[in-house]
């Protein structure tokens, strides 16, 4: 049987391009996101055969939503070999306004428990299996903080930690954790930004950057291997220096309402 890919956020962007990877390699798709019928057009206008993926709603933001959806992809289609945790948001927020704590409440709930969760229905079946790979989408934002992105850059950075926590933890399973930090990609997520996005990719080009990452086994990777560049540079400025950089940046559009 042909392996199984489990993808968050698959309704558009980057998960929908890996979706697309994955299936060009000759996966099966497991493909999970709120807007299950976005999912499903852009299966039928791909011309995926249906014997080839299923499609699971979810709210990631939901614990007990992309748990269950996790366990009935267990039940339809088997262990997953590649799972992927994509789904993420990504707003502006101010903490002077007592409305985006709640913001930042609900990219937390996305990115970071979200995330866990994805992981959480597979960990014990993949263990017994001896096998699988848990992938977290993290973000060349989370390696400093930007202004204005106090709720985003921090959940990334937990997203670094925490893949580093979980494959310290399931070192010597057969399981590997992969953590991939994008640097721009055009997507619903990137286009009102405010700023200019140094080499920004193309989601079909992300993908394949991806695809080639997690089945080399690497640990981390920034994609492109230019943004890794710059992150590690500013990773080195002094405080003082970075700061200084920052002034007059745009910032993103808060989230108020979200």
């Amino acid at each position: 049987m042909a392996p199984l890919a489990f993808i968050t956020g698959a309704s558009s962007g980057i998960g929908q391009a890996l979706a697309w990877r994955y299936h060009q390699a000759g996966y099966r798709l497991a493909l999970v996101a709120r807007r299950t019928d976005e999912i499903v057009r852009w299966a039928a206008s791909r011309g995926l055969p249906p014997a080839d993926w299923r499609v699971y709603g979810a709210d990631v933001a939901v614990t007990d939503s992309i748990v269950a959806a996790g366990r009935e992809c267990l039940a339809q289609q088997g262990v997953p070999d590649i799972v992927i945790a994509n789904a993420g948001i990504s707003v502006g927020m101010d903490t002077a306004h007592r409305e985006d704590i709640d913001v930042m409440a609900r990219i937390y709930a996305i990115n970071n428990i979200g995330l866990a969760a994805t992981f959480h229905p597979f960990i014990e079946a993949m263990r017994a299996r001896g096998s699988g790979t848990l992938v977290g989408i993290a973000s060349v934002a989370g390696i400093r903080g930007l202004p204005g992105h106090a709720g985003y850059c921090s959940s990334k950075a937990a997203v670094i930690s925490y893949c580093e926590s979980l494959r310290g933890e399931l070192r010597g399973s057969g399981v590997k954790v992969v953590t991939i930090s994008p640097g721009y990609v055009d997507t619903p997520l990137t286009r009102g930004n405010r700023y200019a996005m140094p080499f920004l990719m193309t989601p079909d080009a992300f993908a394949d950057a991806a695809f080639r990452t997690i089945a080399a086994g690497r640990s981390y990777r920034v994609i492109p291997w230019q943004m890794g560049v710059v992150a590690k540079v500013l990773r080195l400025l002094p405080n003082p220096l970075f700061d200084a950089v920052l002034v007059g940046r745009a910032r993103k559009h808060r989230g108020d309402g979200l």
